[in-house]
């Protein structure tokens, strides 16, 4: 079963489908709900801005994931 949710352009994944901008929007969800559960926790923005990059690598490391693994090649590769 082929998904066509995204389409590569560059480095970055781009939605093709409703799965993948829903995908997309529940990843910027997730950032932004992150940042604020991070930054009521810290003390300062050194340490918030610390604690949101490893999160929001890891966020953007499995939408690159699924991105890859369900994206619409073209018929030569």
């Amino acid at each position: 079963m082929k998904l066509n949710w995204f389409t590569r352009k560059g480095i970055i994944y781009w939605p093709a489908s409703i799965a993948g901008w829903v995908i997309l929007v529940l990843a910027t969800a997730f950032a932004i709900y992150s940042f604020i559960d991070i930054d009521s926790r810290s003390h300062s923005v050194s340490d918030t801005l610390t604690n949101f990059v490893f999160n929001l690598l890891l966020i953007g490391l499995v939408y690159t994931i699924v991105g890859y693994f369900t994206e619409a090649r073209r018929k030569g590769d």
